[in-house]
């Protein structure tokens, strides 16, 4: 006992110099933290209904051959649903791009309503990248869609339950693509209204930092909301990786803009490097993607109107600005080679490498026939020859029941059928393909709507090939066994872009609605001489041949 005694004893003053010199650290370590910034301890100012409604009518007074302001809808509460038009009025619209930017999260997530009015005071600025943008595009902003949620509670629901974003698994109607309890969510009829009137090339939707963790009885004045912030992201919702653009390279545009303005982005799965849930791989749901397939209100243009999604999480507004320009340059420009300018929106419907398009001289036509063949596409039966051979190409579409009885996996009998077919120059179909090697048709069959009765394309069609090679010579572009010219418009053009030579064929309004199948066929001379195969070693052939002998 007096020995334990007397190593207390002696061990105190040490254990005593131990604590002091671990206080002095931490004290080190409080002075160190209090010399950061600590920007939430500054006041932001928070935006009052009665300042937004004033803003925008300053807007309109100072920008009047830019800005059209209108009251697209009102929540229960009566308070406004503004959509800001944006765009030059001293350039006709028809040949304009349009975007739609909302912020379907706005309530809570308040740094994504702020960046659409950042984004609103730089389209209607002075600069030379917005003059452009606004000269070839139409811009439709919806700032604050869910006033009530903004305003008073910053929660994300309405008064009446609604979720203007997600808008709820058991109310979608996707069948009819209708939502069923559109009279309690005027937020989402307000949305619809814009989407169905305008049907743009393109919708983002921005998210950002939010107090909708925040316990009612923490939220205070809700005015100490400067410097929180969030790990932003680009081009996919994390709850619902079926929100994002077709093309990743628009996603890696925008990120690239936000980049080169000081910002990252996280790039969801690909950062995180995890493979995409689906149901059967439930019991692997750990080792994959936190997303999941949902439908949210934000898809409603893609499934209705083919139009291009995107989605992004702020937590700057400078950096959302930023990436959203990113977003808007490709409207202004050609993408990856294409001979027209806009979003890459065009293409409706796909096989092997083959593409149906919309068809127009100007984006307005093909807006009309982009949307008219999205709505039709899933009654078209479509196929090629196999197998696919060097030299010649093909692509087969019927557009209705009626016309799909003229296709077949046997080539024989596609050829039997198209006797006698009004408007077919039977024999220089049988010509071409009895010049080939293929033995059969191909044909996908896969999500076939039945619908009885004629599709006729009232608004023009196009058709896409791609040519494996540089510079072919193409000898021969026929549909339904007429020679076709060179043309823009009616006919077809080439061009090189993206590794291929690609061959556009169009078909204009007059001639489209009364075809009900288009057999396309493509014969070209390549540029250069391919082969495959591989031989063994000259020594391996050498002794086999020697092995035989014996």
């Amino acid at each position: 006992m007096k020995k334990a005694g007397f190593f207390l004893l002696l061990s105190f003053p040490l254990l005593t110099g131990a604590l002091s010199a671990g206080q002095e650290r931490v004290s080190d370590l409080g002075r160190l933290l209090a010399g950061l910034p600590q920007p939430w301890k500054q006041k932001m100012h928070r935006i009052t209904l009665q300042e937004y409604e004033a803003t925008v009518d300053y807007w309109s007074e100072r920008h009047p051959g830019i800005l059209q302001v209108e009251r697209v809808g009102e929540s229960v509460e009566k308070m406004p649903i503004f959509l800001l038009k944006i765009t030059d009025s001293t350039v006709p619209d028809e040949d304009k791009q349009v975007c739609l930017v909302t912020a379907l999260h706005g309530g809570p997530e308040r740094s994504g309503t702020t960046t659409i009015l950042h984004l609103a005071e730089w389209l209607l600025g002075g600069s030379g990248e917005a003059a452009e943008t606004r000269r070839k595009q139409v811009l439709l902003l919806m700032p604050i869609v869910n006033p009530y949620a903004f305003f008073v509670t910053d929660r994300f629901g309405t008064s009446q339950g609604m979720n203007p974003y997600g808008g709820g698994d058991e109310n979608w109607d996707l069948e009819n693509l209708s939502f069923k309890a559109l009279e309690k969510a005027p937020e989402i009829r307000a949305v619809f209204s814009v989407m169905d009137r305008y049907r743009p090339e393109v919708h983002a939707d921005v998210h950002g930092t939010g107090l909708q963790e925040y316990p009612v009885d923490k939220l205070g004045d809700r005015r100490s909301y400067r410097g929180q912030t969030m790990f932003e992201s680009t081009g996919s919702a994390y709850s619902n990786f079926l929100l994002r653009p077709w093309d990743p390279r628009i996603t890696d545009a925008m990120i690239q803009a936000g980049v080169e303005a000081g910002y990252g982005s996280d790039r969801a799965e690909a950062d995180a490097q995890r493979g995409f849930w689906a149901p059967a791989l439930d019991p692997l749901s750990g080792r994959l993607w936190r997303g999941r397939t949902r439908f949210y209100t934000a898809q409603y243009g893609y499934a209705r109107y083919h139009t291009l999604q995107t989605v992004l999480e702020v937590g700057w507004e400078e950096a959302g600005v930023a990436r959203l320009k990113g977003l808007l340059r490709i409207g202004n420009g050609s993408w990856q080679g294409e001979p027209i300018s806009g979003y890459p929106v065009n293409r409706v419907k796909s096989f092997t490498g083959h593409y149906v398009t919309a068809w127009g001289r100007t984006a307005a036509e093909r807006r009309r026939s982009r949307v008219e063949l999205w709505e039709k596409q899933e009654r078209f039966l479509q196929g090629i020859l196999y197998p696919q051979t060097e030299g010649r190409d093909s692509y087969l579409i019927a557009v209705d029941k009626d016309a799909s009885r003229l296709l077949d996996s046997d080539p024989e009998a596609v050829l039997s059928n198209l006797r006698d077919q009004p408007g077919i120059d039977a024999q220089a179909v049988e010509t071409f393909v009895r010049a080939g090697p293929e033995i059969l048709v191909v044909l996908d069959r896969r999500n076939q709507d039945d619908t009885p009765g004629p599709a006729r394309i009232r608004h023009g069609i196009g058709f896409r090939f791609r040519i494996p090679y540089r510079r072919p010579q193409l000898v021969d572009v026929r549909l339904n066994g007429h020679a076709l010219a060179e043309s823009p418009d009616d006919g077809y053009r080439s061009w090189f872009g993206n590794g291929f030579t690609q061959v556009q064929v169009n078909v204009p309004p007059e001639r489209a609605k009364d075809l009900g199948i288009f057999i396309l066929t493509i014969a070209y001379r390549p540029d250069v001489t391919r082969s495959y195969g591989w031989t063994p070693p000259a020594e391996v052939l050498d002794r086999l041949d020697r092995s035989s002998q014996e």
